[in-house]
């Protein structure tokens, strides 16, 4: 068990390393034999090393004559080897002080640089509530009604009754009706009064025939 654990914790630190390293520095190498440069013309990178050959029986050596950063190697024997280090881009032009007919040149251009992806900074959504994140939306574009003139033509003439909105036809609820059904009609006060005074005579009509009796 503690073996797969540190076999998944290897493969997230794997996984995690950059993939765009910067190369490491070359080293290149130039011969000197049959009293000349090989190669005579070399392309190199700053940081990049050049290590100078010799395998004549004659000494030779490497001094520049137009370059960025003057150098000079000492004289090198049959066997020998000399190694420069280029830390300035240019084109370094050089020859042999014992036999001035061996010249050659450098060109050394700049270093690769990587620069790291770069992401968009984009603005966070803002959280409206607890833990939620409002979703933007595309409002749907905005289609012309129908009947909608198009462009360059005018609009036909219309009557104001069609232009003119209908008036709201208001409607009483069913409760005020039924109120109003139920509401008993006004009665006349001289019919309650003759009313009044038939019943007082009634009861007097009644009150005599029965003492009569």
């Amino acid at each position: 068990m503690r073996r797969a654990a540190l076999a998944v914790a290897g493969l997230l630190v794997f996984l995690n390393l950059p993939l765009g390293s910067p190369a490491a520095a070359a080293t290149q190498q130039v011969m000197m034999q049959g009293y000349a440069f090989s190669p005579a013309a070399l392309t190199v990178r700053v940081g990049d090393t050049v290590t100078w050959m010799q395998h004549d029986e004659a000494p030779h050596d490497v001094v520049t004559t137009s370059a960025p950063v003057a150098f000079r190697s000492p004289q090198l024997s049959a066997g020998q080897s000399w190694s420069y280090t280029f830390r300035q881009a240019g084109t370094y032009q050089y020859y042999c002080s014992v036999h001035p007919d061996m010249r050659a040149s450098v060109t050394v251009l700049p270093a690769p640089t990587t620069a790291p992806p770069s992401t968009a900074s984009r603005p966070l959504p803002s959280r409206t509530a607890a833990g939620a994140v409002p979703v933007a939306t595309t409002p749907p574009a905005s289609t012309p009604p129908p009947n909608a003139p198009s462009a360059g033509t005018a609009p036909a003439a219309t009557s104001a009754a069609a232009v003119a909105p209908a008036a709201p036809v208001t409607e009483q609820p069913p409760a005020v009706q039924q109120a109003t059904a139920a509401t008993p009609a006004t009665l006349n006060p001289m019919l309650l009064v003759a009313g009044f005074v038939t019943a007082i005579a009634v009861l007097c009509l009644l009150l005599l025939s029965s003492r009569r009796a």
